[in-house]
């Protein structure tokens, strides 16, 4: 089979986006959230773990610690038994109190709204910082890359990369027209994974997408 060109990718892109806007006009942030640093921390906590789990730790969490100097000064066993139902929970309560004496001691108890600033907190990464800058700054610098999404556009044959950073930079290449959109994206195809492209049961046959995926098994 010869090598798919970039513009083939981008128009077939294209399609996708078209298909699921239909099928999920309301996809957005899954995360509770009120405030950027309660977006922040939630996230920070969503690795390796549900949405659904995370809000449920969040809604005793969030009314406990209210700003960034609640996280600064916290005892870490403390925060541990705090977020112990979490996975990873002993390294994300370090990453926790390490990002609340950053925003504190440099940001001016302010979630920062630039890149750098966001990765130079604990336990942020670029997928966390994307989360962040297009959810609550609608900045779209990149496209959140999380298991759903490595996955689908894996399949769909948008990326054959591994690593999140390298299948961010495919997904901006073929999503180049689309900028605006970054976030939104990613919410499109989290929701596809969790109602139809299932990692251990796919739907393919109602898929909406099988005409234009190349993985589809008819």
């Amino acid at each position: 089979m010869p090598r798919e060109s970039l513009k083939s990718k981008q128009e077939r892109a294209k399609s996708i986006l078209e298909i699921l806007y239909e099928q999920y006009p309301d996809a957005h942030c899954a995360l509770i959230h009120n405030t950027p640093l309660e977006l922040l921390v939630a996230t920070i906590l969503s690795a390796q773990c549900t949405d659904k789990k995370v809000n449920q730790v969040t809604q005793t969490l969030f009314q406990k610690y209210k700003c960034p100097e609640d996280y600064a000064s916290v005892d870490y066993h403390e925060l541990e038994q705090d977020i112990k139902s979490i996975g990873l929970f002993r390294s994300k309560a370090k990453n926790l109190i390490k990002m609340g004496q950053r925003l504190v001691d440099v940001y001016d108890s302010k979630v920062p709204d630039k890149m750098d600033d966001l990765t130079s907190l604990g336990g942020v990464g670029r997928k966390t910082a994307n989360v962040v800058l297009g959810n609550i700054f609608g900045i779209n610098e990149g496209i959140v890359v999380d298991t759903h999404v490595g996955r689908i556009t894996s399949l769909l044959g948008l990326t054959n990369k591994k690593d999140a950073k390298a299948i961010e930079i495919d997904l901006v290449k073929v999503f180049k027209h689309h900028q605006k959109e970054w976030t939104i994206i990613s919410h499109l195809f989290i929701d596809h994974g969790r109602a139809i492209c299932i990692a251990r049961r796919p739907k393919c046959y109602d898929c909406p997408l099988a005409t234009l995926c190349p993985a589809k098994p008819f």
